[in-house]
């Protein structure tokens, strides 16, 4: 009797010290994003309204997360606009290019990794994109949808965003998570670190006009 006391102490201590040793899910605070097959040709960039160029102060980052740790990353190459019609967000159009070789991580060898066939594999796929096909006003934003192309697959996307018109501009900023796994990105780690499906993407960009620039 005492040694199955025993035992099964040992196994929930063991139990406890592994819980509290995996990494929370970053996952978890921010809303999933809508995915889908997309089975329409992408929509075109709109050249229609008042162009706004995204650039200085602007940040495309991600967080992906394993079992025991999380890790920044993000592009610092990239380029797009806003065209806005009537100066309402609903009616206009956001166009994202992403240079996947500009790639950064927190950690210098993870960042080797990332963009290796592994992950990104940014030889092969150098460009991702995302054009929105339609902007929807809701209580507390704005749903944006649009087609993203990363590592050669393409989605319907769709997720929340905040997206302010001033006079000096347009701002987008939204904070949502992709299912890693629906763009072929599959790779699972090591068995005893796996490697989350769940990757967090935090947009926050700053457009000015083309006459402002």
């Amino acid at each position: 009797m005492n040694l199955t006391h025993t035992t099964i102490t040992t196994l929930a201590a063991g139990l406890l010290i592994l819980g509290s040793a995996a990494c929370s899910n970053p996952a978890d605070n921010v809303p999933a994003a809508d995915v889908s097959e997309t089975t329409t040709t992408p929509a075109p960039v709109e050249t229609t309204g008042q162009t706004f160029t995204i650039g200085e102060g602007s940040a495309i980052g991600f967080i992906g997360s394993k079992i025991t740790g999380q890790h920044d990353g993000g592009f610092t190459g990239f380029e797009g606009q806003i065209n806005l019609v009537d100066g309402d967000p609903a009616k206009s159009q956001v166009h994202i290019s992403i240079d996947t070789t500009t790639l950064w991580a927190d950690n210098e060898k993870l960042t080797g990794h990332l963009k290796s066939a592994d992950f990104f594999d940014v030889a092969n796929f150098p460009t991702a994109t995302f054009t929105s096909t339609e902007i929807v006003a809701e209580d507390d934003g704005y749903k944006v949808t649009g087609t993203l192309d990363l590592h050669g697959v393409t989605r319907t996307i769709s997720f929340p965003a905040a997206i302010t018109v001033s006079p000096d501009g347009v701002t987008v900023k939204a904070e949502f998570y992709i299912m890693r796994f629906d763009f072929d990105i599959v790779y699972s780690g090591k068995t005893d670190d796996l490697i989350r499906d769940e990757v967090v993407i935090k947009l926050d960009l700053a457009a000015t006009s083309a006459t402002d620039a």
